[in-house]
């Protein structure tokens, strides 16, 4: 009959009934971490995937254009929050702006090559850093939300140690709901680090896919800008033929006796 009735205190519903405020605090605490991790793992998520999956029509897009203005006006037409078209934007206006200048400073300091891809690392950086948001918030998550249960589980043990001196007895009865509350931080603890780290390692995986398509992108477009063709991927390299420069033909006047010899 004791074991029952402990056993029955050793609930969620009778933890928020017996715990105190520093119980509350660290339920409350792994409830906005847990709330928190999913909207940044839901969120990105979702957006990783609709990237991916416009990449390769935004890119392709733009080099089926027939000229530079018409793939400006095609980049243009896309959302505003797509990464592709916002990268190649940034790089033809930083190209268009130093052929603009050229002879001035800017164009005397900085060569067209260099200033856009200045242009196209600061895009990068800049999409980059948009990709990589909440990432933090999931690894400080994923690292400290066990040590958090584990606050919890501690101080439910405390609680029960504090049950048994006053009472006098070790009885189940008297440290059932004080363990039940400790076991149950720990396992509010993992269930909120688990995902969060599953989560974080999956929008890495994801990001780094992402982020070597842009850097792709810009690579083909610093070619295409700075030398007016784009590397084909794939193309096989030829070999560079070596001159033939002729023997120059030397008059024979010029050409000195050979010491020791006479006519």
């Amino acid at each position: 009959m004791h074991t029952t009735t402990a056993l029955t205190q050793m609930g969620f519903g009778n933890l928020l009934a017996q715990a105190d405020a520093v119980a509350i605090a660290v339920l409350l605490l792994l409830l906005l971490m847990a709330v928190f991790s999913w909207y940044y793992i839901v969120t990105k998520a979702l957006r990783a995937v609709a990237i991916r999956g416009m990449a390769e029509k935004v890119v392709s897009g733009f080099w089926d254009a027939s000229s530079v203005p018409d793939g400006v006006v095609f980049l243009e037409k896309q959302r505003k929050s797509e990464p592709f078209s916002k990268i190649g934007l940034d790089c033809i206006n930083a190209a268009q702006h130093h052929q603009r200048h050229t002879g001035g400073k800017l164009g005397e300091s900085m060569s067209s090559s260099e200033f856009v891809e200045r242009a196209l690392r600061r895009a990068i950086a800049r999409e980059t850093s948009t990709l990589e948001t909440g990432l933090t918030f999931l690894a400080t998550v994923g690292s400290t939300a066990p040590f958090v249960g584990l606050f919890g589980t501690v101080w439910g043990i405390y609680h029960a140690l504090i049950r048994i001196g006053v009472s006098g007895e070790a009885s189940l009865d008297a440290v059932a709901a004080p363990v039940g509350e400790a076991l149950i931080m720990t396992a509010l603890g993992l269930a909120v680090a688990v995902p969060a780290v599953l989560g974080y390692n999956f929008l890495v995986r994801s990001n780094r896919v992402v982020i070597g398509s842009f850097d792709s992108f810009a690579h083909d477009l610093h070619q295409y800008l700075t030398t007016g063709a784009r590397v084909e991927a794939g193309a096989t390299p030829r070999p560079i033929p070596t001159p033939i420069i002729p023997a120059p033909v030397i008059p024979a006047s010029v050409i000195p006796a050979k010491a020791g010899i006479r006519d």
